[in-house]
C-alpha cells in the first residue's frame, strides 16, 4: 500500500492506495496551530490537539492504524510539494540531498515547502526504512519553452530565479492521464477553484500557464487578485507595507473583493448585481488568458475543466465557453480533480523503476 501525504499550510489530507491506484482510505486533519484543529476520517470528525504538521501526522497515522493500515503494512509514501524550483523537475524518491535542495526552494513557496518537509521528516523519524517518494506542483510545466517561462528583466535577477513557474502541476498531470487514450491534441485545461489557473497542453505537455512566480498571478481567484500591474502592486506596498499588500493581495482580493465572498455557489445563488459583477469577471477573465494559452499551442480541439468550481459550476463553465465561441466548437470535458491518485502513480511508476 502507498500512503500519500498532501501537506497545506494549515492542513494535512492522508489517502492510502493500493497497487491498482484504487483508495482503500484516507483522513484530514485542519486548522493546525490552532485551537480548533479537527481531525475527519470518513464522517467521524474529532477535535485535537495539533500544534505543527508533525504532531497532526501523528493523529492521521494513529487513524490509519484503527482502520487496519500500520506503517508496517506501507510499501511507500508519496508526498505532494509544492515547489521544486528550477531543477526538481519529476517525481524523485527523497534523500537527505533532495530534502536540502527542496529547503533551498522555501523562500519560493514559503507557506507551503516547510510544511512538505516537516511531514517528510516527521515520516522518516517513525518508518526510517519506508521509502518516501515526492512529487511536485510546479513539474508539470517545467516542459514550457524559454519564451514562455523568461520575464524581461536584467539577467541579474533573473539569476535569482525570478521567472515563471507555474503550479497546479499534479492536477494538469492528473487530468491528462483521466484523458488517456484519446487525449487531445490541443487542450485548453482550466483549474478552477479557490485557487484558479489554466494551462495550454499540447500533446500531453504543458506549453503555457497563467500562473507564474507565485500562484497569484493569472486568473481571478477566490481570494487573490490574479494578473496585476506591477506598479498597481507597488502603489499598494507604499500604501500598505509589503507585509499587508501581500496580505491584501492573496487574502482579500479576487471574488472576495468584487462579490463579498469566495464563495462561487453563494455568488452563483444570490444574484446580486455584486455578485453577478464578480462572477462575469471571474469569467471574462478565465477566457481572456485562456485566449493567449490557445495561440501558445497554435489553435484548439478541446477544454477540460477540473477544480471545485471548474466541476461543479455548470453556469460558470458554460459562460467560459461561450467567450470562446470565436474559435470553434470543440468537446468540453469535466474531469474530477484526484491529485492524490497523481502522487500515487508517480511513487509507483518510481518503485517499478527501481523494481526492473
Amino acid at each position: 500500500m502507498i500512503l500519500v501525504v498532501n501537506a497545506g499550510s494549515s492542513s494535512i489530507k492522508v489517502e492510502v492506495f493500493d497497487k491498482a491506484l484504487t483508495p482503500i482510505t484516507g483522513g484530514a486533519l485542519s486548522e493546525i496551530g490552532g485551537t480548533t484543529a479537527r481531525l475527519r476520517f470518513g464522517d467521524k470528525v474529532q477535535p485535537v490537539a495539533a500544534q505543527d504538521h508533525a504532531e497532526a501526522l501523528g493523529h492521521l497515522l494513529a487513524g490509519l492504524a484503527e482502520q487496519g493500515v500500520t506503517l508496517d503494512r506501507l510499501t511507500a509514501a508519496a508526498h505532494r510539494i509544492v515547489h521544486g524550483g528550477a531543477t526538481l523537475t519529476a517525481p524523485v524518491r527523497l534523500t537527505a540531498a533532495v530534502m536540502r535542495t527542496i529547503a533551498a526552494c522555501n523562500d519560493l513557496a514559503p507557506l507551503h515547502n516547510p510544511h512538505n518537509l516537516s511531514g517528510i521528516a516527521a515520516l522518516m523519524r517513525l518508518a526510517p526504512d519506508l521509502p518516501q517518494y515526492g512529487s511536485f506542483d510546479t513539474a508539470f510545466h517545467a516542459t514550457n519553452p524559454a519564451l514562455a517561462v523568461t520575464y524581461a528583466l536584467p539577467q541579474v535577477e533573473r539569476d535569482k530565479g525570478i521567472r515563471r513557474y507555474g503550479f497546479h502541476g499534479l492536477s494538469y498531470a492528473g487530468l491528462v492521464e483521466h484523458l488517456r487514450p484519446a487525449l487531445p491534441r490541443r487542450l485548453l485545461a482550466l483549474h478552477l477553484g479557490n485557487g484558479a489557473s489554466l494551462c495550454a497542453i499540447l500533446e500531453g505537455r504543458s506549453v503555457a500557464t497563467s500562473m507564474g512566480y507565485s500562484p497569484l498571478d493569472g486568473l481571478v481567484m477566490g481570494s487573490r487578485s490574479g494578473s496585476i500591474d506591477g506598479m498597481a502592486v507597488l502603489r499598494l506596498a507604499a500604501d500598505h507595507g509589503i507585509t499587508q499588500a501581500s496580505h491584501l493581495l492573496n487574502h482579500e482580493s479576487g471574488l472576495r473583493a468584487l462579490g463579498g465572498t469566495n464563495d462561487m455557489a453563494q455568488l452563483l445563488a444570490t444574484q446580486t448585481e455584486q455578485a453577478r459583477f464578480a462572477v462575469d469577471h471571474f469569467c471574462y477573465w478565465a477566457a481572456r488568458q485562456a485566449g493567449s494559452a490557445i495561440v501558445a499551442m497554435g489553435g484548439l480541439d478541446a477544454i477540460a475543466f477540473t477544480g471545485g468550481i471548474g466541476e461543479n459550476a455548470a453556469p460558470v463553465r458554460d459562460r467560459i465557453v461561450a467567450h470562446l465561441a470565436c474559435f470553434g466548437a470543440v468537446p468540453v470535458h469535466v474531469v474530477p480533480a484526484d491529485e492524490e491518485r497523481q502522487i500515487a502513480r508517480d511513487a509507483l511508476s518510481l518503485m517499478q523503476g527501481v523494481a526492473a
